[in-house]
């Protein structure tokens, strides 16, 4: 019993831990993307953005930011089509930070109810 209580101290330590972990890492993320970012984009939950040609971050799509080549392209330097925008490249740590941000962020699209009958 007592080895069993343990293991759930250390379980829930190591999850507690975790979290925190987690939350710093967005956190620097936020900073980031505030510092680098905002004067275009909107970076947070809810807001537009000031450029209203720069989609907010909250609303790029899983195809973006589940797309394995997205996380490279911001090390290997990401840049746009769209000819004001500069291009930005981050170290891995940052980079990690800065997309785990923006899928914490992220709005998922409602789901359509079907019609009941």
């Amino acid at each position: 019993m007592m080895r069993c209580l343990l293991m759930l101290s250390t379980i829930g330590l190591w999850s507690s831990t975790c979290a925190h972990a987690r939350e710093e890492e967005q956190q620097h993320g936020k900073e980031l993307l505030q510092r680098l970012c905002a004067r275009c984009h909107s970076v947070g939950r809810t807001g537009a953005s000031p450029n209203r040609q720069a989609p907010p971050f909250r609303s790029f799509s899983e195809t973006k930011l589940y797309d394995s080549d997205f996380l490279q392209q911001l090390q290997d330097g990401y840049s746009s089509i769209h000819p004001s925008m500069p291009t930005f490249r981050f170290n891995s740590y940052d980079a990690e930070a800065v997309l785990n941000y923006m899928k914490s962020i992220e709005e998922r699209p409602s789901r359509k109810q079907s019609p009941q009958r």
